[in-house]
């Protein structure tokens, strides 16, 4: 990627749909829906079953296919685990890491730098997730919780490769719930998120190049306050992005 002249909305799809058949229909719905759309970049993420399916579809070119995760390593005896040659195979370029999901069910920091640091090698666009608990953001502490995710998520990372690097905050009390991030807030730590990421590199400049993203309980009613209000480049939606039409109200939104 590299640069910010265009949006970026990404769907995370997450453990859905659950057959081949239902993702191919999902997929050529958004695809029809926005193949006169030029203004944003819209990337989809699959499950790791359905990219195969959707690559050999021959269908929706103007979309971009993400993971949802990946493994740090290209090869292995790693059982269960995805590796980013695997996914550089099917024409992947963009893969989600350190979604809170999987922080859940503890993905730690140090694996996560593992992995951004895998996905750069191999020329994708990772998306670092970063996020706070809503204990976190009541106590003030959230600051401190972002600002180590940032530090040791970006450990691996050189100065010169943050245009290739998306950040994505995705509060975690907003992920899969109906209260979402106010848009003054989004852009407070927006903000906060850049300036940390400039003095990790000593570059009070920085900003111009972090593709800085918003994610958690994103519709169309509210999308376009991220970008227009809160200063975010784009969006990672989850389930409304299972929702075709109100998917495309979200891009139209930001766009």
């Amino acid at each position: 990627m590299g640069t910010k002249a265009k949006r970026l909305v990404v769907a995370n799809w997450k453990m859905n749909p659950k057959s081949d058949k239902e993702a191919l229909a999902l997929f050529k719905e958004l695809a029809e829906g926005l193949k006169d759309l030029k203004e944003v970049d819209v990337v989809v993420c699959p499950s790791f079953l359905h990219i195969p399916a959707i690559v050999y579809s021959g269908k929706g070119r103007n979309l971009q296919l993400g993971a949802q995760n990946m493994f740090w390593e290209e090869k292995g005896a790693f059982t269960g685990e995805v590796s980013p040659a695997q996914l550089s195979g099917f024409g992947v370029k963009y893969v989600i890491l350190g979604h809170s999901e999987r922080r859940k069910i503890g993905e730690t920091d140090e694996i996560i730098a593992k992995k951004v640091r895998a996905a750069l090698d191999v020329g994708f666009t990772p998306i670092l997730c970063i996020g706070e608990t809503l204990d976190d953001r009541n106590s003030g502490e959230w600051s401190n919780r972002l600002n180590f995710q940032l530090r040791c998520g970006l450990e691996n990372v050189r100065r010169e490769e943050m245009g290739n690097v998306a950040i994505l905050y995705e509060p975690f009390w907003a992920v899969g719930t109906s209260r979402a991030c106010g848009a003054k807030e989004a852009r407070e730590t927006r903000l906060f998120a850049e300036d940390s990421i400039g003095g990790f590199y000593n570059d009070p400049n920085i900003s111009k190049d972090i593709n800085s993203l918003y994610g958690g309980s994103v519709t169309s009613k509210n999308a376009g306050s991220y970008v227009k209000e809160a200063g975010y480049n784009g969006l990672l939606v989850g389930g409304a992005s299972l929702d075709p039409k109100e998917f495309i109200k979200i891009i139209k939104a930001v766009a």
